[in-house]
């Protein structure tokens, strides 16, 4: 498989990575340990080096299953999970943001020990805590780089100003932020600017619009009330209805490249930027392989242009996250005088 590197840090990965996250308990289809095991060894045969978990993920058994399956390829790997939630030491869930020094420490050491490595390869923080200074979430981070349980600093969904305070005390190697077709913030925030300046890597998450975009789903689609997207807004039959436009978009672009919607979706977010790396995830083998086939797909630049004209056309339907979620998402806040000085 092709190989990017993560801006200018130096850390070379798979161009298509794997998102760990739906081999637990978040869709109705998650898989048991030992079927998850068996799928991401599948994934590092066919050349993916670049897996992604979270503490959180299926109350951190995802940690579990990442590490258990890696464990035989470990030197050839790269493994990120992420910390800054608050939660629950007896039920495992959320109960709010935590990114406090302390906090970062306790989450690397039990994070360590699940995965059954020595080093945690990108850590990034889940969310932005308001609540705590992001330096001193990057000087936390620096500690744990210093004593080597630690490679590479990620954040996940910072907004512009976050992401350059951090990177003044500790280089940020990755954001991983959603961006799709349907979700094209990135694009018009500044941050990918800001990568593109800063010489720092992208990894978007849900880059197939948590199965939207692959064609496989429409106004029919019941979910589970298992599945996480039952509670998404654009999840609701309205809102798949008249974001159909997107995936008769996809769909039309495939037939003529002999390739499927999912590959046209990827192979759009390859074509942003050198350091793009998506990491869709999958319970399926067939659906993995068609995913890491993405990445012989080229387009060109006036299918690109096609794209470009026939998605600002598109008003999609429904915010990406419930409200709690978006409450979660770091913004900018208007500079002061003495910030601007600054």
């Amino acid at each position: 498989m092709q190989k990017r590197v993560l801006g200018s840090s130096g850390l070379e990965v798979s161009i298509i990575g794997f998102g760990c996250m739906g081999l637990s308990p978040t869709y109705a289809d998650f898989l048991p340990l030992a079927a998850g095991v068996s799928l991401i060894r599948q994934a590092v045969e066919r050349g993916v080096t670049l897996f992604d978990t979270a503490e959180v993920y299926g109350g951190s058994e995802n940690e579990k299953m990442v590490g258990k399956a890696l464990a035989p390829v470990r030197d050839q790997v790269v493994i990120a999970t992420k910390f800054g939630f608050d939660i629950d030491p007896h039920t495992r869930q959320i109960q709010g943001l935590n990114s406090r020094p302390d906090n970062i420490r306790k989450v690397a050491e039990a994070s360590l020990k699940r995965l059954g490595v020595d080093v945690i390869d990108l850590f990034y923080q889940h969310r932005v805590d308001p609540n705590v200074p992001i330096e001193e979430v990057a000087g936390a981070v620096r500690d744990l780089i210093a004593e080597g349980k630690v490679r590479h600093f990620g954040l996940s969904e910072p907004s512009i100003q976050t992401l350059r305070r951090a990177h003044a005390v500790q280089p940020i190697t990755a954001l991983q932020n959603e961006f799709s077709l349907w979700t094209r913030d990135p694009e018009t925030n500044g941050i990918l600017d800001a990568c593109d300046e800063l010489g720092i890597g992208f990894v978007p998450y849900s880059p197939l619009g948590r199965g939207f975009l692959t064609g496989a789903m429409g106004k029919e689609t019941q979910l589970a009330d298992s599945d996480f997207r039952k509670a998404l807004p654009r999840f609701t039959a309205e809102a798949m209805e008249k974001n159909q436009a997107i995936v008769d978009l996809l769909k039309r672009i495939a037939a003529d490249k002999n390739s499927t919607p999912a590959q046209i979706a990827l192979a759009w977010l390859l074509a942003r930027r050198p350091y793009i790396v998506p990491i869709p995830g999958t319970t399926k083998l067939h659906r993995l392989e068609e995913n890491i086939a993405a990445a012989e797909v080229k387009l060109t630049q006036s299918e690109l242009t096609e794209i470009k004209r026939a998605a600002a056309l598109v008003s999609v339907e429904g915010e990406r996250w419930a409200p709690l979620m978006m409450d979660w998402v770091d913004k900018d806040t208007p500079l002061t005088n003495a910030d601007k000085k600054n």
